[in-house]
């Protein structure tokens, strides 16, 4: 696949700034050689979740991921590179905790409780460049992107 230059959104969750593993993470991104366009600390709002989340807005199960993703603020993250949604989803490891592979994020630092190892992941990632586009325009904008 030849390289194609791509923005991301990437959210780290309650739980990687619980664990103090912000730096940990952001690491592993530049070590990857991501490059960080914008960056910021937000606390989350019903209507920033509802909208982010409206996929699964009418399970039962959404009252928890609404609450969990405000116990406190996230860290939100536009990151570029060539391929680096597929890469970034890669690096993290699948949704389920107990099932990435060893040596992913998810792997390495979200929860084994069951029952949390789906949504306690450490970090949100946008799965396609059409969502990508969507969710950047949904928590930053154009003028807190940078280009160097």
């Amino acid at each position: 696949m030849a390289p194609l230059m791509e923005k991301t959104l990437i959210l780290l969750k309650p739980d990687c700034v619980q664990k103090n593993l912000i730096g940990k993470v952001i690491a592993r991104f530049e070590e990857a050689g991501f490059a960080i366009r914008a960056t910021k600390m937000i606390q989350l709002t019903d209507e920033v979740l509802a909208e982010h989340y409206a996929h699964i807005a009418e399970f039962p199960f959404y009252p928890s991921v609404e609450s969990f993703m405000k116990e406190t603020p996230v860290v939100a993250m536009i990151l570029e590179a060539d391929n680096i949604i597929d890469s970034l989803r890669d690096m993290l490891g699948v949704t389920d905790c107990l099932e990435a592979a060893p040596g992913t994020i998810r792997a390495e630092w979200g929860s084994k409780e069951e029952g949390k190892n789906k949504m306690c992941n450490i970090a949100h990632a946008s799965d396609s460049a059409e969502t990508a586009e969507v969710e950047i325009k949904r928590f930053f904008s154009d003028d807190e992107i940078f280009s160097y």
